[in-house]
């Protein structure tokens, strides 16, 4: 669908050290105040008073732009930063033992990426920009720094961190208890719901993931997802031109996951 991305089995995280240095595909843009961003709202805590607000705006070290199929960072890399997507939509895999990659999410404005690394210090997933997309870095030392001195912050910093996990437990409960129909009428609706709380369309958008990807993201085989969404599209449920994908019943999506 969108422009392949080289999925080579790699044999270990440690091979990413040979690969080139992000600063030589990354540049610093010029700085965009947080508080004359459109999108504050997706990022930071409603009513922030100006003091906290502006000492965000100081955190954000830079804005990075990447094109469709370049990395933002890779498993392996030392964590330093959380990342917050401006604009554009990027992916998020992980290497399993066989040296097959898992896609484990598809993030879109708003939302923050590089929390992997809190842990061990070192980030565990790589995160693939799937469009053209900007990027605000925030050092994640001065974000604890902020988060100590603004509690408004601090909350709203546990808020991302505690949606994250929900996410995750969502992709469990979906990969262990759906079948293959349930998975991309969940895969569709979710998707139609985070959209939407971007201003978007809840019906007409453009699958930014392949259809491998798509499988992979819902432990699926790329056959199956393509059969699901043909057997949809003949039900009426959908409308699937190319990349485009249109929600013609959301019902009947829905009605899928209850039956």
């Amino acid at each position: 669908m969108f422009a392949e991305i080289d999925t080579a089995p790699r044999s270990s995280p440690t091979q990413f050290r040979d690969l080139p240095e992000r600063a030589a595909t990354w540049k610093p843009q010029t700085q965009v105040s947080c508080s004359d961003c459109r999108l504050r709202e997706l990022c930071l805590p409603r009513g922030l008073s100006d003091g906290p607000l502006e000492a965000f705006s100081a955190a954000v070290f830079a804005h990075r732009r990447l094109r469709s199929g370049q990395a933002l960072f890779r498993a392996g890399e030392a964590f330093d930063s959380v990342y917050l997507v401006r604009s554009g939509f990027v992916k998020t895999l992980v290497l399993l033992e066989d040296g097959r990659e898992q896609v484990t999410g598809l993030q879109m404005r708003g939302d923050m990426l590089g929390m992997d690394g809190l842990a061990s210090g070192r980030h565990v997933s790589d995160v693939i920009a799937v469009d053209n997309t900007e990027i605000c870095v925030v050092p994640y030392e001065r974000l604890e720094t902020l988060s100590q001195q603004a509690r408004e912050v601090q909350r709203h910093l546990h808020r991302m961190f505690a949606k994250e996990i929900v996410r995750e437990q969502r992709m469990m409960l979906l990969l262990g208890s759906m079948n293959a129909e349930e998975r991309v009428s969940a895969f569709l609706l979710n998707l139609s719901e985070r959209l939407t709380a971007r201003g978007y369309s809840p019906s007409h958008f453009v699958l930014r993931l392949t259809r491998e990807d798509i499988g992979s993201l819902l432990g699926m085989k790329l056959e199956t997802v393509s059969r699901i969404f043909s057997k949809f599209q003949k039900a009426g449920l959908i409308e699937v031109d190319g990349k485009q994908v249109r929600i013609v019943s959301i019902n009947g999506l829905s009605g899928i996951l209850n039956r």
